[in-house]
């Protein structure tokens, strides 16, 4: 689950409420071992994901970052290079 997290400070634009809730939520998720809670723990689950998203919003406002920010399109060229060098793909076989 946590291969899903993404780094979110340094890029222009800057993350946006829903990036951090997802990285929140993919967080609580791994800590907690569930994906979907039970209604029991649905919610301690939401609070803590809640919690997290604030606390991760006031880090990244917090943060000191020197050099020039990422561009996210060129990020995302890198990680699809790195995946496709590690995830073949083998379209002759089909």
């Amino acid at each position: 689950m946590c291969r899903n997290i993404k780094t979110l400070s340094h890029f222009d634009p800057p993350a946006n409420g829903e990036e951090i809730q997802a990285a929140a939520l993919q967080f609580v998720r791994k800590v907690s071992g569930s994906t979907r809670p039970s209604k029991a723990n649905q919610a301690a689950f939401d609070e803590a994901v809640h919690d997290i998203t604030h606390s991760l919003e006031r880090l990244l406002n917090a943060l000191q970052i020197q050099g020039p920010a990422r561009n996210r399109e060129v990020e995302a060229t890198k990680a699809k290079a790195r995946a496709a060098l590690r995830y073949p793909t083998n379209k002759t076989a089909l």
